[in-house]
């Protein structure tokens, strides 16, 4: 057996001093660094952040609506199970529709994906909120057109729909047109839930020297 490192803590410090070396993080904002970090650090590609998108201030705005209690909306069950909850700053919600008893016949009756339906039952938690999409392309469409037709606008989208069908086309609709929201959107097919958890909990939290554990 190979030597492997063992210290939970040696593991996180080498691991973020990786990204931080391999990734050039200093050509981000200094606001954005500990998001890219983690997001790198969820799929061990440094060469994502080359593909990120996203708005000036979307981390502070983030964290801002965390700390006033802001709720997490999540796309599916494994977003939500990513975000780890001793990092939210207010005990927030974290809120998943996508098992809801309602959401197959609405998903039927809409004439669209169950993922897209679950959204529809987001619409009294928008206000203010932090959206985490790390599954389904259709969510974030249908999310947007929620807002075109005037839904009450999310703190900040989180944009990481994963796959080869609609997952580049709704993060570039995002990105073209975010609909006055703060959002991080990952360009292309990659994504994924550990990419949207990765993000809630660097915006809830930043990283581990950011904090005192």
């Amino acid at each position: 057996m190979r030597p492997y490192e063992k210290d939970p803590a040696a593991i996180y410090a080498a691991s973020f001093a990786t990204v931080r070396a391999e990734a050039k993080l200093d050509r981000f904002p200094v606001s954005m660094q500990p998001v890219i970090t983690r997001l790198i650090h969820s799929c061990g590609m440094v060469e994502i952040a080359d593909r990120l998108a996203f708005s000036p201030q979307v981390a502070e705005r983030a964290h801002a609506a965390l700390a006033s209690g802001a709720p997490v909306l999540c796309d599916c069950e494994m977003v939500g199970a990513g975000i780890i909850r001793r990092y939210l700053p207010a005990n927030n919600d974290v809120i998943v529709t996508l098992n809801d008893a309602s959401v197959p016949a609405l998903a039927k009756s809409l004439g669209t994906t169950r993922s897209a339906a679950a959204v529809t039952l987001w619409e009294p938690h928008l206000a203010g909120a932090v959206v985490a999409i790390g599954n389904a392309p259709t969510a974030l469409f249908h999310l947007l057109e929620m807002l075109d037709a005037g839904a009450p606008k999310p703190a900040a989208i989180l944009g990481f729909p994963v796959g080869f069908i609609g997952a580049a086309e709704s993060k570039a609709e995002l990105a073209a047109d975010p609909r006055g929201c703060d959002f991080i959107a990952l360009r292309g097919r990659k994504g994924g839930s550990a990419m949207a958890s990765a993000a809630v909990n660097a915006c809830a939290a930043g990283l581990p020297e950011d904090r005192a554990e």
